[in-house]
């Protein structure tokens, strides 16, 4: 079996906290706090930086990106990009320059979003979304554009500055919806979920990976998680049962609410695991549900000690998961909690891709 990537966590975008739903300013989404965290990740020796991206939280993506870079000597970045905010030519080429900034590591994460203050249905943006992945691809691999779609219409020369490698970074991309699956199927590498049973995830691969192959295509996969370990699992239990112990539920509310992606089928996935899960917040038996309690999106940990952690890892390693990305509250603590009693009994490396097979764009 191939190594897996192991992924740690930018808080970008205002989501880290000793617990949840109480604001600290010193854990507030800035240069120095998410550059402390870059650094530290790559220290522990984590192979890749998820840098999220939202237009009202935080700082921004690919500015944070670019005065990192030169910080970071093996660690590669995961910079998320909103698709429904970016000129897709500028796009490539503000890719393309910090791929060269971190020689040849970067890796992209694509969000099919909203023009900020403008929204579209799901599935027109997920085509948009499609045509910017077309786009971008081909200009990274260098290629002349004449792509002549419902949302775009251009016809124009690759830029100068491509890649250092001359191919275009893998893309990472998400979504549960129809037209989500249909984009990645078509236009991914990298296929994204958030937490789910063990059935959900096989279920997902299962789908997506025939999807793919309709397309002619292979997709790999990634999962998005939270952890909290510790030296024993009732010390993880009790870790876990903290961190929403000031939680009131209105501020909970109010905090997925701000997120621009709360109404998606994703979302409402996370939403009916809490539902379904126990008491204790556990809907499988190290699968806690309550982080979703005070965050849209990804929204349930792994919880337990070292061995136990590590073994619902590679039972999703056995379903295919081939990129963890993880996060912990706070982020800081966790990195070095995850880095010190799981990641060094992972089999890791960033993740290789295959050459991809894709249609020419138009």
């Amino acid at each position: 079996m191939d190594p897996v990537e192991v992924c740690w966590f930018g808080a970008l975008c205002d989501d880290d906290y000793e617990r949840l739903g109480v604001p600290d300013p010193s854990l507030q989404s800035s240069w120095e706090h998410c550059r402390e965290i870059a650094v530290r990740a790559e220290a522990e020796g984590f192979d890749n930086l998820l840098l999220p991206s939202g237009y009202a939280l935080g700082i921004d993506t690919i500015a944070f990106a670019g005065g990192v870079a030169p910080l970071l000597s093996t660690l590669q970045l995961l910079v998320a990009v909103r698709c429904g905010e970016l000129w897709p030519p500028q796009l490539a080429r503000q890719l393309a320059s910090l791929d060269h900034m971190l020689g040849g590591r970067l890796t992209v994460n694509i969000i099919s979003s909203d023009l900020p203050g403008a929204s579209l249905a799901s599935e027109p943006r997920y085509a948009r979304c499609l045509e910017v992945m077309q786009i971008v691809r081909a200009l990274l691999e260098g290629q002349a554009v004449d792509h002549q779609g419902e949302h775009y219409q251009l016809q124009l020369e690759p830029p100068r500055l491509g890649t250092v490698s001359g191919r275009c970074p893998p893309f990472y991309f998400g979504g549960l919806s129809e037209p989500a699956r249909e984009a990645a199927a078509r236009g991914a590498d990298v296929y994204l979920m958030w937490p789910d049973r063990m059935e959900g995830v096989r279920e997902v691969i299962t789908d997506l990976r025939a999807r793919a192959a309709h397309e002619g295509r292979e997709l790999r996969f990634g999962y998005r998680a939270h952890v909290i370990v510790r030296e024993s699992e009732s010390e993880a239990r009790a870790a876990a049962q903290d961190l929403v112990a000031d939680l009131a539920p209105e501020d909970g509310d109010a905090i997925r609410a701000r997120s621009l992606d709360h109404a998606s089928e994703g979302v409402r996935r996370q939403a009916e695991l809490r539902e379904q899960s126990d008491a204790d917040g556990f809907v499988e038996p190290h699968l806690w549900t309550g982080i979703g309690r005070a965050r849209s999106g990804c929204g349930a940990a792994l919880v337990g000690d070292p061995d136990q952690v590590l073994g619902v890892l590679e039972a999703y390693r056995d379903l295919g998961i081939d990129s963890f990305i993880l996060s912990g509250y706070p982020h800081l603590n966790e990195c070095s909690l995850f880095g010190r009693y799981v990641l060094p009994r992972l089999d890791h490396r960033p993740l290789r891709m295959a050459p991809p097979a894709v249609a020419p764009s138009g």
